[in-house]
Parts: structure tokens; C-alpha cells; sequence
């Protein structure tokens, strides 16, 4: 387990949720959210006051009632609705407060893990950890919500609750007067009553739901599961139409909610419990001041307006020193919430980790593209490259071949920087000087012109230079639809896409090119119609291609082959049309063993 990972179990909730508040209060948003949480505070006070206005109000009425005082009963009428409307108008200001708190702390919250979580290579990194936290997305999207949400309503109430008991503790004892119990005279007696009754209520609680915080998290995580279970169908429909895998899905799919129905049954079972406590709690609580306080009031010691103050009093502050009871559901689902957040904030620095621990030097600027001294080797240690040593000079054209699987993407990754696992150096041409194409483009969301454009802004390049990549790339008929929206990834087949990845080189137009199987889904005139791009629009660019077909060596200069960790120079069947073979081809040296270095890394294990 990765060391920042290992740490997170001595967090408490609090803890870690202040983690989160720390950010959101110290960065450039600081002096709304100390607004924001000072005016919640503020509007939070003024309702305890006019609570205590009520309470008073209260205790007069029934007075008024038990003096048969009809005139005081017409002033007290008057009265009322100011306070009604004062107490609306403050519970709506301090809603609005809290809704503006928590949106704005969620928003903070959501770009700052998006940013991270996109920074640099992380988010590939983090499917490389197996004891990373899974479904990102999830997490950033969901999670963000519930824990903002509930933590800004749950430190309201308690605040709220704080205050309460605060201000009507003074009031319960001062009504309780004084009860001989056993020659002894005991003053403030309700509020030993709600202290004990309370304290009673909230040790069932937690005795009944102690295991709600592992349920909600298991339920979190079997909730997560289905729906990234569901997204992996949706994304990948046509295949499973095509293999008749509708019922298997089904069947994984049913047994993967079976998980959510099982955590649910216990959470359901846990809340009925809870619900049984609650209920009985809250009609005791009604009752028990009423009870406790009749004799004084038969007695002639309490008026009737004092003995309904006295209720209200006491229901104020058992509610108070009842909070914990009353939101230990919400308590341990809010838990489940910060924990699956902490875990993504600690599995990106584990990722920045390990990306950072790699000992392979890529340095960017460099004239030409050179490997020096170069190993690579998968996470468990198994060498895919042996201390290799090449040069790619401006507008040569490379071909690397080899077997599938035996490193050849891997070297175009580390070339990217993102292979951690290695020893060696390797320069590359400036990053704005270069573009890689995979076997698979990326397509991003919005309209056509928005995926033929990437990575650069639409605006970037006017209607007839994209229509005329198009046309040359053999995609006519989607030059009428450069402003049409639709899952472009979908809706074109995969020959279309590499198509549409050319047409992005002929855009962008840069010196240095690698393509990953770029022509993979193309038969041989289509791709020879977009290598020729190399010999006319792009002449000067410098190509490394990754390909197994035997004819693509009659577009490159050099051919490379990478098998058995060892890379060497093979002289194609052709020159390339138009071209002469360069005659500074690098003979590498006869690679030798190289024992895994010490310092490798093991996956979800980044040195640090």
C-alpha cells in the first residue's frame, strides 16, 4: 500500500473533513468562504434569539390564558406574526447561507480535484496503482456533493444546538427552582433530568449505530461498483450486440447490484432501529417535563405560562444535548462520503509519487529525438528494453517494430514521460513542435471541429483549412458537419477516426510526429494515401511509427526492431519513395543482462 495511502486510517472524520475545509479557507477563495461561514454563524445567533423571544412569548400567552385576560391575549396576538415573520425570514437567510456555503465550498472542491486529478500524467498513473481509489469520477462528481452538503448543515446544527442549550440552560435551571430529594435540595433539577436522559438517548444510539459508518461506506463502494459496471456496457454496447453478450451482461450486472441490495438490507435494517429509538425518545421527551413539573404547578408555585416555558425549555435542551442521536445516520453516511474523497486526494499524491520517482531523465528542447543508455521494465521487473542507444535526426522517418507486447508503446510513453518504471535518458524536440497520433484518437466532446482541432482551440483554424484536411484525408462528407455535436467516438468507425487524427497533422502541421499504429484499421491504399502526407504536405517532418504491416517500411528510412529487450537496425525492402536512404544509420551496441535496478518500483508502491 502506498505510504500516503497507509496513513489515512489514523485520520478521524473531523479531521479530515477539516483537511478539506483548510483547502477551500486558504486558497484564493478565502474571504467568500469566511463570509459566507461568518454570515451563517451570524444568522444562526439571531435565530437563537428570537427563539428565546418565542419562548417568552410563549409563557405570556398561556398566562394570559389561565387569567382569562382577553385584552392581553389581543396584545400578544399583535405580537405573533412579527415573530412568525422574523422567524421565516431568518430560517430562509440562514438557508440561503448555508446553500451558498456548501455550493461554493463543492465547486472549490470539484475544480481542485479535476485539476489534480489532470495534472500532468495522474490520472494514468492511478490506473497503474491496484490500491488506488477507483472510480474517480464518482468520487469527484458524487461524493464532493454529500460531503460538502452534509458537513455545512451538520456544523450548523451543532453550532445551533451549542447555542441552545447555551441559552436555555440558564432559563430551565432558573424555572426548576429547587426539589428536596431525600432531605436533600437539589436546584436546577429539570436540567440533571435532560442531562441524564439525553446522555441516556445517546448512548443507545451509538450502542444501534456504531456500524452505520462501515455499512455507508460499503454501500458507497458496491453503488460505485454498479455504476461503473453500467458505464462499461453503455461504453462498449456495439461489442456485446455483436457477441450476443446481452445475457452475460445481464448477469454480471444483476449479481453487481446484488451487492448494493445486500449492503442496503443492512442499512435499511440499522435505520428501522434507529427510527424505533427515535420515535420513542422524542414522545418521552414531550411528555416527561410536564409530568416532572405538575406537582409545583398544582401546588400553586408555577403559573401555567411557567410550566409551558419550562416544557419548551427542556425540549430545547434535551434537542441540544440530543444532537448527536438525532444525526448519527446523517454522521456516518457524511463519514462515507469524506473518507472516499481523502482517499482520492491521497491516491493523487501517490500518483505524483510515483511519476516523480522514475529515473529516466526526458529532457525537452533537444535538436534531435535520443535514447541514451535506455532500460525499461514492467512493474514486476521483467525488462521490456536493454540499455539502448539511438538518434532520430530532423526529417528522418523511423520505423520501430517488434512483437506485440514487447515494449514498443512503452517507449513511445516513456518518450511522453510517463513510464516510471526505467533507467536512462531520453531528448526529445520541444513538446509544441510535436504530436503523437495512437491507434485510437482522441475525440473529445463537442462539435466536429472541436475533435478535428485538438488539442487547439476551434478558433484556431478557419472553415476552409479544416474542410480541406478533410477532403485530403479522405472525409469529404464531414466537412458539412464541422458544427455538429455528437459522441464523435462513436459514431465513427475507428478508420474514420485515424483519418480524422491525420487531418489534425495536417492542421497543426509539426516537425516532429509519432504514430502508434496509426494506420491500424486501414487497408493498404488508405494508408498509403496518408503516409504520403510525409512525402509532400509534411516533407520535412521527422517520423517515428510503430507498425507490424511489411509494407510500411517503404515510407521510412530506417527500420528499428525491439525484440527481446534488445534494439537494432534492420535496412528496409525499399527506400522511401522520393528519398535517400540516410547514410548515418546507428548501430547499437550488442545489448547485455541488466539486472532489475533496486530502486524499482512495484506497482502502488511510488518511492518517496
Amino acid at each position: 500500500m502506498p505510504a500516503a495511502l497507509a496513513e489515512t486510517p489514523s485520520l478521524g472524520a473531523v479531521r479530515r473533513s477539516l483537511r478539506l475545509a483548510r483547502g477551500w479557507f486558504g486558497s484564493e477563495e478565502r474571504w467568500l468562504a469566511r463570509g459566507l461561514a461568518a454570515a451563517t454563524v451570524v444568522l444562526t445567533l439571531a435565530q437563537i434569539g428570537i427563539a428565546l423571544q418565542v419562548n417568552a412569548w410563549h409563557r405570556n400567552f398561556f398566562d394570559a390564558l389561565d387569567r382569562h385576560d382577553s385584552a392581553a391575549m389581543a396584545s400578544l396576538a399583535w405580537v405573533f406574526p412579527a415573530l412568525a415573520v422574523l422567524t421565516v425570514a431568518l430560517s430562509v437567510a440562514q438557508l440561503w447561507a448555508r446553500q451558498m456555503l456548501s455550493l461554493s465550498w463543492r465547486r472549490w472542491l470539484v475544480l481542485h480535484l479535476q485539476d489534480a486529478w489532470l495534472q500532468g500524467a495522474r490520472a494514468w498513473h492511478l490506473g497503474l496503482m491496484p490500491d488506488a481509489a477507483d472510480n474517480p469520477d464518482q468520487r469527484i462528481s458524487e461524493n464532493t456533493r454529500w460531503a460538502t452538503v452534509m458537513a455545512v448543515d451538520l456544523v450548523t446544527g451543532l453550532l445551533h444546538a451549542a447555542l441552545t442549550l447555551a441559552c436555555f440552560t440558564g432559563l430551565l435551571w432558573t424555572l426548576s427552582g429547587t426539589v428536596q430529594v431525600a432531605g436533600l435540595a437539589l436546584p436546577g433539577s429539570m436540567v440533571g433530568v435532560a442531562l441524564l436522559y439525553a446522555t441516556a438517548g445517546n448512548a443507545l444510539t451509538w450502542l444501534v449505530g456504531r456500524r452505520l459508518v462501515g455499512i455507508n461506506i460499503a454501500r458507497n463502494q458496491a453503488e460505485s461498483d454498479h455504476r461503473f459496471a453500467l458505464l462499461r456496457v453503455r461504453e462498449n454496447a456495439e461489442a456485446v450486440a455483436l457477441s450476443s453478450g446481452g445475457t452475460d451482461e445481464a448477469r454480471g450486472l444483476r449479481g453487481s447490484f446484488g451487492q448494493v441490495v445486500s449492503v442496503m438490507h443492512d442499512l435499511l435494517k440499522r435505520e428501522r432501529q434507529l427510527m424505533w429509538l427515535g420515535s420513542g425518545y422524542g414522545m418521552v421527551a414531550a411528555v416527561l417535563p410536564l409530568l416532572l413539573a405538575s406537582p409545583r404547578y398544582f401546588a400553586g408555585v408555577l403559573s401555567l405560562g411557567a410550566l409551558m416555558q419550562m416544557a419548551q425549555a427542556f425540549a430545547e435542551v434535551t434537542g441540544a444535548l440530543s444532537w448527536f442521536q438525532q444525526n448519527w445516520p446523517r454522521l456516518a453516511d457524511w463519514r462515507s462520503h469524506v473518507e472516499r474523497i481523502v482517499a482520492l486526494e491521497d491516491s493523487l499524491a501517490a500518483a505524483t509519487a510515483l511519476g516523480a520517482s522514475g529515473g529516466i531523465a526526458v529532457r525537452t528542447g533537444a535538436p534531435a529525438l535520443a535514447l541514451a543508455g535506455l532500460t525499461l521494465w514492467t512493474p514486476d521487473g521483467r525488462v521490456l528494453l536493454d540499455d539502448a542507444e539511438a538518434t532520430i535526426l530532423p526529417g528522418e522517418r523511423v520505423l520501430l517494430q517488434g512483437a506485440s507486447g514487447c515494449g514498443k508503446s512503452t517507449l513511445f510513453r516513456a518518450a511522453a514521460g510517463l513510464w516510471p518504471w526505467g533507467v536512462g535518458s531520453i531528448a526529445m524536440p520541444a513538446a509544441a513542435a510535436t504530436m503523437l497520433l495512437p491507434q485510437r484518437p482522441y475525440l473529445p466532446l463537442g462539435p466536429l471541429r472541436t475533435a478535428l482541432c485538438y488539442p487547439a482551440g476551434p478558433e484556431r483554424f478557419g472553415d476552409a483549412a479544416l474542410a480541406a484536411a478533410l477532403l485530403r484525408c479522405g472525409l469529404p462528407g464531414l466537412a458539412r458537419r464541422l458544427d455538429e455535436v455528437q459522441r464523435w467516438d462513436r459514431s465513427l468507425s475507428l478508420g474514420e477516426q485515424q483519418r480524422l487524427g491525420f487531418a489534425r497533422l495536417l492542421l497543426h502541421r509539426p516537425d516532429w510526429v509519432l504514430l502508434d499504429e496509426a494506420t491500424s484499421a486501414l487497408d493498404e491504399a488508405a494508408e498509403a494515401s496518408l503516409m504520403r502526407i510525409f512525402e509532400v504536405e509534411l516533407a520535412g517532418a521527422a517520423l517515428l511509427s510503430i507498425g507490424h504491416r511489411p509494407g510500411l517500411a517503404r515510407w521510412h528510412q530506417r527500420v528499428l526492431r525491439l525484440e527481446d529487450g534488445r534494439l537494432q537496425e534492420e535496412v528496409p525492402p525499399l527506400p522511401a519513395p522520393g528519398r535517400q536512404r540516410v547514410a548515418h544509420a546507428h548501430a547499437l551496441p550488442e545489448p547485455r543482462p541488466v539486472p532489475r535496478p533496486e530502486r524499482a518500483l512495484s506497482l502502488g508502491q511510488p518511492a518517496g
